[in-house]
């Protein structure tokens, strides 16, 4: 059975919703928490500290180690403060699930700065506030960590009325993206979950209280179904970085951003937009396709395609190995 014992998790918005089923969970199997939550609204609105404590005193009443964090992931300070309240509370930091959210449907054309900044802020921000300082910890101790990000669908494929969310989440995709990378030499591995999961971001933003209680979907995807696909990337257990994951319903996936073998013009040639015109067929191919681990491996392979080096001989910058994947057949 994977277990947390003697490790330290962190989960922030962790006071309801999926955030307190993570928290709960990671409890449940040894894990000493953070809880951290503001209290606020799903808009980001008001505080309230007796959310995070009421989570305290479920973990604590069925015999678990946890503490309340009521600081918020918008500003640097804050961010450090829920780092320096686990290694402060608990002497370590071994995981850190960065789920803190807001959220609001506002169209496009109607969408305005402060609620664009606001999004990003919480998100996007946030994520980079809490992870900096957690890096920091986890490096130090020299023995790894694991950062769990938790993204959303809505970046990766859009979703109507959320530009704002969809670009925070997305950017938190690059993120992880660049901690897996330069995290990976000190054992400090970076994933996403995309999840789907009934929380009061359907019940407050869904109107329709006939579908809310009669929809199969709405049914389907119990937020408890999501747990298991982020503890077991908290865990030790797991050893892979620089993936992201979708849970709905029961069904976990690998969501991956793939790389197409395309159109390679001639060396000594000077290619127009006419060019692209009548190869474009070629260039929007999906197959083959590679996942690069990193910018690296797009260099790399259009070289190797070229019969070029990357680097110079005498460069002082090295390409860090590549971990490609295979290209499908």
């Amino acid at each position: 059975m994977i277990d947390f014992d003697g490790q330290v998790a962190v989960v922030t918005g962790a006071g309801r919703g999926l955030g307190r089923l993570y928290a709960i969970e990671l409890a449940g199997r040894g894990a000493a928490v953070v809880v951290n939550d503001l209290g606020g609204s799903m808009r980001g609105t008001g505080m309230d500290g007796t959310v995070a404590d009421r989570v305290v005193e479920e973990i604590e009443r069925a015999g678990g180690r946890a503490v309340a964090s009521y600081d918020s992931v918008d500003t640097p300070e804050g961010g450090r403060a829920i780092i320096d309240t686990a290694v402060e509370t608990f002497g370590r930091l071994d995981a850190v699930v960065s789920n803190a959210g807001i959220f609001s449907s506002v169209a496009f054309d109607e969408l305005s700065a402060d609620d664009w900044n606001r999004m990003l802020a919480v998100h996007l921000n946030g994520g980079f506030h809490l992870s900096q300082p957690a890096f920091a910890v986890m490096k130090a101790q020299k023995d790894g960590g694991r950062f769990v990000f938790i993204s959303s669908s809505a970046g990766l494929f859009g979703q109507p009325w959320e530009a704002h969310y969809a670009a925070a989440k997305a950017g938190l995709l690059g993120l992880s993206n660049v901690v897996a990378v330069e995290g990976q030499e000190h054992g400090i591995l970076a994933n996403t979950v995309l999840p789907t999961g009934f929380s009061r971001m359907v019940t407050e933003t869904v109107a329709d209280e006939k579908f809310l209680a009669e929809s199969g979907f709405l049914r389907a995807i119990r937020p408890e179904l999501v747990v298991p696909l982020v503890v077991f990337l908290a865990s030790r257990r797991c050893v892979f970085t620089h993936r992201n994951y979708s849970a709905c319903a029961g069904r976990f996936a690998r969501v991956f951003v793939g790389l197409g073998h395309g159109w390679l013009a001639d060396s000594d040639s000077s290619p127009t937009c006419d060019d692209i015109a009548e190869h474009l067929d070629e260039i929007s191919e999906t197959r083959p396709f590679i996942v690069p681990a990193s910018i690296f491996d797009e260099v790399v392979e259009v070289c190797d395609r070229r019969g070029i080096s990357a680097m110079p001989d005498n460069a002082e910058i090295a390409i860090p190995e590549s971990t490609r994947s295979p290209r499908p057949t």
